[in-house]
């Protein structure tokens, strides 16, 4: 059976001074807090493994040069806000390395975010809990399992539409005009999913590769309700800035997408697309003809 394993963690805060988050940048104040504390409270080896992997000898299984980092952030909801003293806030975390001494350093690193402070003003915060939740949003103390076999009733599925809640880009795909072709989408989703299973879950996934792809290319795109926001972040380390735009909005596609409904569901987890890490490719599917 095809499946991915992950952490969905939600680190629990209320705010002693102000908190503020840039409008389309919480997912960056974030991540860049995070590292750099990391690297503060982790053995090296985990640090490398979660925020510096590096190729341990050939390229990652999709071709890549370097590795993807097993993790990424959800934090759309602070976006733009100001929190008050004595509110409460979270942050969403996946993590795709699911080993135990990833939590531990994970909370180390929250519990010393919110005293250093968190945003552009540095505003303190305590960390009250981390919650590990599983895919129906309550409390579970086993780690969540992303099933990507279509059940037999969904084989016969000919319509999907989906929305893309986050900026999403791809490459080769996705333009101001029209919306992503599916065999675009899919592949850079079939891609990071396996990449991330091979690298930091249980080894490969046991598909066909080209006859997915293949399949996938034969998908129509009916209707696109997309529009391209623009954003930018910079980088702390070397000062560069660089862009953090996608499109957003909702597309249907139609054709015999049953065995594709499961990964495109995996997609709200997983992320597709450039700069998950940040929260990108944030992808939910809204309707089917099931």
């Amino acid at each position: 059976m095809n499946t991915i394993e992950f952490y969905r963690l939600r680190a629990n805060f209320q705010a002693l001074d102000r908190v503020s988050f840039p409008a389309g940048g919480s997912g960056n104040v974030v991540r860049g807090a995070f590292g750099l504390l990391l690297r503060q409270t982790a053995s090296h080896a985990v640090y490398t493994r979660l925020f510096e992997p590096t190729r341990a000898g050939g390229a990652s299984p999709s071709g890549l040069r370097d590795w993807p980092r097993p993790f990424l952030f959800r934090t759309a909801e602070l976006d733009g806000r100001e929190i008050a003293p004595g509110e409460a806030f979270s942050i969403d975390m996946h993590v795709f390395d699911t080993r135990p001494e990833m939590l531990a350093a994970i909370r180390a690193t929250f519990e010393r975010l919110g005293e250093r402070g968190i945003g552009p003003g540095r505003g303190r915060a305590v960390l009250g809990s981390i919650e590990q939740l599983g895919l129906d949003d309550a409390a579970c103390e086993r780690v969540p399992v992303i099933g990507l076999d279509p059940e037999p009733a969904e084989r016969a599925v000919r319509r999907v539409r989906l929305r893309f809640v986050t900026p999403t880009e791809l490459k080769g795909g996705g333009t101001a005009e029209a919306g992503p072709e599916f065999g675009v989408l899919f592949a850079r989703l079939r891609d990071r999913i396996a990449t991330l299973r091979a690298l930091y879950g249980t080894g490969p996934l046991a598909i066909d590769f080209r006859g997915l792809g293949e399949r996938a290319r034969a998908i129509e795109l009916r209707s696109s309700e997309i529009a391209w926001t623009t954003a930018r972040r910079r980088s702390s380390r070397t000062g560069q800035s660089h862009p953090l735009g996608g499109f957003t909005g909702e597309v249907e596609y139609q054709g015999a997408l049953g065995e594709f409904l499961p990964w495109l569901r995996a997609a709200r987890w997983t992320g597709v697309g450039r700069q998950t890490v940040w929260g990108k490719g944030d992808v939910r599917v809204t309707a089917t003809d099931e």
